[in-house]
């Protein structure tokens, strides 16, 4: 069946459903003979005998309104917004006089940055249709534009409350960048300008480094799977020891990719520093907030992570004045300890020889108290015996035994006499 739009007798035009090959004035031409109900009706619904189905009715109405209207764009207002758990979303659009119901089937989402709110004025972009299961006229939308910024600060601010729920935009998170890389990796497109500038940044530099390239696409649908695919494979490989996620600048819905929750979360599970530096100074990502460091520009990505030749030499001039410094300080330090150290340990020799003296002093002055020469220096004598010991005891002499006798200053050999001698 094919429509065809002609003329009323009030002037108004009208569509008319006949078959393809015969208008309703030509004449029927057939080979054989058809049904008498058939051969009655000049086009199918015609007659109630040539009567359609519903079915047939709806499918070739949905067929003339994609036929008649291309995708368009139509503005209203959202309302009676509805997120089915199957994830459809359905709506109206309306305007002060009239209103349209309108669908976004879930395939379609990915290209719109958040689900519209009720009041919300927007641009839809879809094609006109007929639901044929209900015989309802629908827009179905593929595309949508709020007034202003709407939708994209609503998807915005989702994702930055989700990232923050997670904490990963906490700053204690954030990573100090390696001072002197080896090799950094540079997740961009190979045509773009931001890589250029990166290269150029490290050549005129002359930075000792090695630059890795892993190409993703920056823009497009197609930009934030690559770019997690990018991420991974950087992790996979593990050989740089920072990463800089970047694109040059464009408009908002060049950049968006980069505000993509699944991309942030690849930029903040990479497992080196990285930095982000997506577009111009102006500009701000979801991944510049989750980057261990933010970079306004791919240029000056490049010099934050590299130090040029000139940079190096004065860094090694200004350390190996540290060293001496620190060296010469070291010596006067251990110079006043080892000085410090002698004097006190030249007191306290003293103070323990004074001490030792005088406690010598004391167990002398006891001992001489205590010794037999102090005695006999006051008149008193010892006797010994030939073997050298003391005689105590009168029993202890025998008449005519000889005997030393021990004097202060000297011994004096003497001979003991009888008792009862009378010459004693």
């Amino acid at each position: 069946m094919t429509a065809r739009r002609g003329a009323r007798s009030d002037g108004a035009s009208e569509l008319d459903l006949f078959p393809a090959a015969e208008p309703p004035s030509a004449p029927r031409v057939v080979e054989e003979p058809l049904p008498s109900y058939v051969s009655a009706a000049t086009y199918p619904g015609e007659t109630a005998e040539a009567a359609i189905s519903v079915s047939i009715l709806t499918e070739t109405a949905r067929d003339i309104l994609e036929g008649a209207f291309i995708p368009i764009w139509v503005r209203g207002e959202i309302t009676d917004f509805k997120a089915h758990r199957n994830g459809h979303w359905y709506f109206c659009l309306r305007d002060s006089a009239s209103q349209i119901r309108c669908v976004v089937w879930n395939r379609d989402q990915r290209r719109i940055p958040a689900p519209p709110d009720d009041g919300m004025l927007v641009a839809a972009f879809g094609r006109l249709t007929v639901y044929p299961a209900r015989g309802e006229m629908q827009f179905t939308i593929v595309r949508i534009e709020a007034e202003g910024d709407g939708l994209r600060r609503k998807a915005l601010e989702i994702t930055r409350a989700r990232l923050a729920a997670d904490g990963l935009l906490a700053p204690e998170r954030k990573r100090a960048l390696p001072r002197f890389p080896k090799v950094i990796a540079v997740v961009t497109s190979p045509d773009g300008a931001a890589l250029h500038d990166i290269v150029a940044v490290v050549r005129r530099r002359r930075a000792n480094v090695r630059v890795i390239v892993i190409a993703a696409a920056v823009q497009g649908d197609s930009a934030p799977d690559e770019l997690c695919s990018a991420l991974d494979q950087v992790n996979r490989w593990r050989g740089a020891d920072l990463v800089i996620v970047s694109r040059g600048g464009g408009s908002r819905e060049d950049m968006w990719a980069f505000n993509n929750e699944r991309v942030a979360r690849a930029v903040a599970a990479c497992y080196a520093p990285t930095i982000s530096a997506v577009g111009h100074e102006v500009d701000l990502s979801i991944c510049d907030l989750v980057a261990d460091h933010r970079a306004p520009t791919p240029s000056a990505a490049a010099e934050t992570a590299t130090h040029s030749k000139a940079e190096l030499e004065t860094e090694l001039r200004r350390a190996a004045h540290r060293l001496n410094a620190s060296i010469t300080a070291k010596f006067s330090t251990d110079r006043d300890h080892l000085r410090h150290a002698t004097r006190d340990l030249v007191a306290a020799g003293v103070r323990q020889t004074s001490v030792r003296r005088a406690s010598l002093d004391e167990v002398s002055g006891r001992l001489h108290a205590l010794s037999p020469l102090a005695t006999m220096a006051r008149g008193y004598s010892v006797a010994r015996g030939a073997d050298g010991r003391a005689l105590t005891s009168v029993d202890q002499f025998s008449p005519d035994m000889p005997f030393d006798l021990v004097l202060r200053d000297g011994t004096v050999p003497a001979k003991a006499w009888p008792r009862n001698d009378p010459g004693v």
